[in-house]
């Protein structure tokens, strides 16, 4: 049978949906199961089975790492199994049991048989995502633990090698013991999620934290004679001076971890006890999140929507460092990214690649500046433009009078809540009625940490919760677990307070009225504050009332 026939058994697609992706798939030179994959009407999973089954193979829906022998993979590099996303699974009738996805690409089975000693390769069909994730997992059995290397630094510290090109960690296996864990820690802060790796010398030790969903945790500590050496790897890979210990300096590397491509940003700066690094760890190969996942919905995401696709007007994002602005601006400009659209962005530093859309770096040195660039974008056809931050007057200035004159611009801001944007604006020297008449709506966000879903159990509430969130019955929590670090919480979400600037809005802007006089303006006309949007996702057992009291607390008290 052909796949199409196929999938439409498994899946009940319609006749007309498996034509329209056949002739995608011509058009595009691709094969039919990738044109319903990038139509989203099937999963990589699902693909997987229905290619088993045209080709009568076993389909393995589950792949299970700790069944895997060492001695399978002993000597087989890393690169040539993700690179084929094969992975041997076991020895079985004087053969050996293949997982692969794609019954087409023989050339690795046949590289695979060699390897073995001519044995016979007996596949069997996976999915590509379950390959790639026990893969990784296989190969972490092999890195040694963090710990065992710090018992090898206590026998002395190796010259320090450099990094010829960015490569996966977890083929490095002759290296020396610093390298080892410098690389250890960063693979295990990928597999950690964390955001941020800090290094920070004392008297005695080098203490390492992990930043995982915004909250430091301690991962080990480190003898003080390896410091030297674990800053000098760091500057080593971010290609800063080595020999000066004495002014901060900032870098940038990009490495392979575990499958995938890390960009990492890199801060050094002198401390009484040495130097204290800190690196930023960004996922380039990470899906962008839609608009959907970030935590908007309802009413809200649909208000929000309206605001983003209006023909122009100035669009502001508005909270502290580390509260998802930046995800939350490419999310909308991703939503608006269409081929009769030009989309071009202005950031500092430029912390995802989007396809499709112009995105320039600032550069102080040569004075490319958020002003300078945006007059330069604007000479460039822009629809859309998205500046990083407006950190002054000019940059300010030029923003709104872009909107003025047909753009649609998005920006940030670094301010309490919505309401405080548009006072920020005027305190910067922008005339009332200019801002009154460009703002088109200003979103003030929050990241709050989410339940850990494999520890997640319902409690009685307080009466002091019950008070606080009006008589709700029960509660979730984690009582955590190794998912979570024991925290009890796993993943972020956002909360939201969604500015819109109507007429009623724009006359108390135009009469340059205090912050706080537009707010209740805005929560008469039905805005949820911050803290609100936050005790309804309590209430759904998104999070718990502890995260929303701390990211709002400031906000609760000056309400009160």
């Amino acid at each position: 049978m052909k796949l199409g026939e196929i999938i439409r058994k498994i899946k009940n697609i319609p006749e007309e949906e498996i034509e329209k992706a056949a002739s995608s798939a011509v058009e595009r030179g691709e094969r039919i199961g990738e044109a319903l994959l990038r139509m989203k009407l099937i999963t990589k999973k699902e693909l997987a089975h229905a290619l088993a089954m045209q080709f009568g193979l076993p389909f393995e829906k589950e792949i299970n790492p700790e069944d895997v022998p060492d001695e399978l993979i002993e000597g087989l590099s890393i690169q040539f199994v993700k690179n084929s996303l094969i992975l041997p699974l076991g020895r079985i009738d004087g053969g050996i049991k293949v997982a692969i996805s794609d019954p087409l690409n023989l050339y690795p089975l046949n590289d695979l048989s060699l390897f073995y000693g001519g044995a016979p390769i007996i596949p069997v069909i996976a999915s590509p995502d379950d390959i790639m994730e026990a893969i990784n997992k296989v190969y972490d059995r092999k890195a040694k633990r963090a710990e065992v290397m710090v018992e090898e630094i206590e026998g002395g510290i190796e010259e320090i090698q450099e990094f010829d090109e960015p490569i996966d960690l977890l083929d490095e296996v002759d290296e020396a013991p610093i390298i080892k864990l410098v690389n250890n820690l960063l693979y295990q802060a990928v597999r950690s999620r964390a955001s941020d790796v800090h290094f920070e010398p004392f008297e005695k030790e080098v203490v390492v934290r992990f930043r995982v969903d915004g909250v430091l945790h301690e991962i080990m500590r480190v003898p003080k004679k390896a410091h030297p050496s674990m800053v000098s790897r760091v500057k080593v890979m971010s290609s800063l001076n080595i020999a000066e210990k004495r002014l901060p300096q900032d870098g940038r590397a990009r490495i392979k971890i575990a499958g995938k491509d890390i960009d990492l940003r890199v801060s050094v700066v002198p401390t009484s006890h040495g130097e204290r690094v800190v690196m930023r760890l960004l996922d380039r190969s990470s899906m962008m999140l839609p608009l959907e996942e970030i935590g908007l919905r309802g009413p809200k995401l649909e208000k929000l929507l309206k605001i983003i696709n209006m023909p122009h007007g100035i669009f502001l994002v508005t909270g502290p460092t580390g509260s998802g602005k930046t995800t939350t601006l490419y999310a909308a400009i991703t939503k608006l990214n269409r081929e009769e659209k030009n989309i071009i962005t202005i950031e500092d530093p430029v912390e995802y690649q989007l396809k499709g859309i112009g995105q320039i770096q600032v550069n102080p040195k040569i004075n490319l500046t958020f002003a300078q660039g945006l007059r330069a974008i604007l000479r460039q056809d822009p629809d859309i433009i998205m500046v990083g931050e407006i950190r002054d007057l000019e940059t300010a200035e030029i923003a709104i009078h872009a909107s003025l004159t047909g753009h649609l611009v998005f920006s940030t801001l670094h301010t309490n809540d919505s309401a405080g944007a548009i006072t920020r604006l005027i305190d910067m020297g922008v005339e009332p009625f200019l801002v009154a008449s460009s703002l088109i709506g200003v979103l003030a966000q929050r990241l709050v940490r989410t339940i850990c879903p494999f520890c997640k159990k319902p409690y009685k509430p307080s009466s002091d919760e019950i008070k606080e969130l009006k008589g709700v019955n029960v509660l979730y929590r984690g009582e955590g677990c190794e998912q979570c670090m024991g925290t009890g919480y796993r993943g972020r979400t956002g909360i939201f307070e969604l500015l819109i600037v109507d007429d009623d809005i724009r006359a108390l802007i135009s009469k340059n009225v205090p912050t706080n006089v537009i707010k209740k303006a805005a929560v008469e006309k039905g805005m949820d504050t911050l803290r609100e949007d936050g005790l309804k996702k309590v209430r759904e057992g998104i999070t718990t009332l502890e995260e929303v009291i701390r990211v709002t607390q400031e906000r609760i008290e000056e309400i009160e």
